[in-house]
């Protein structure tokens, strides 16, 4: 059954928690993320975290996640997820890198929350742009249009997402 058109509502109390190995492999995941991607005991475990990522995702906005993380700073993003009904969910994702006590990333750890439906507001839209001008000159396109809005807004990619937040 697709219900590609069905919004699913993260909870305002809810923290959506996953761990992945190195690779993107989920190694851990809490009830409350395997609720609403529709997922049955541990049946994401093992699977690639993006099994749950949208087509209406720019990749830009990954490459900016894997940057961050990869260099063991954390980052904050929205993110359109979906379910394995078809469905779609938003959250507001902080991901960090899990290191072990000689600093070597290890793996990789998000907690995801109800983002400000404010927020939503200008970032689906952002989002669309993006995508489309991804569809036609690629991430690097992409690239380029974000840094022009982030450099007319004189912010950061982690500025602009943790104010949105905050709307």
């Amino acid at each position: 059954m697709q219900n590609s058109l069905v919004e699913r509502q993260v909870s305002a109390d809810a923290f959506l928690v996953s761990k992945t190995d190195t690779k993107g492999k989920i190694t851990y995941c809490n009830i409350p993320f395997t609720q609403i991607v529709g997922a049955k005991g541990n049946e994401l475990i093992g699977k690639p975290h993006n099994i749950v990522r949208h087509p209406d995702m720019p990749r830009i906005v990954f490459k900016i996640l894997w940057e961050h993380v990869k260099n063991k700073k954390e980052v904050f993003a929205y993110v359109k997820n979906k379910s394995f009904d078809g469905s779609f969910y938003w959250v507001f994702a902080n991901v960090t890198a899990s290191l072990d006590q000689n600093g070597n990333i290890i793996g990789y750890y998000s907690v995801r929350r109800k983002p400000n439906p404010k927020a939503l507001e200008i970032i689906i839209p952002l989002y669309k742009q993006l995508l489309e001008i991804e569809k036609s000159g690629g991430i690097e396109a992409s690239s380029k249009l974000l840094e022009s809005i982030l450099k007319e807004k004189n912010k950061s990619y982690d500025e602009l997402m943790n104010d949105l937040q905050r709307l």
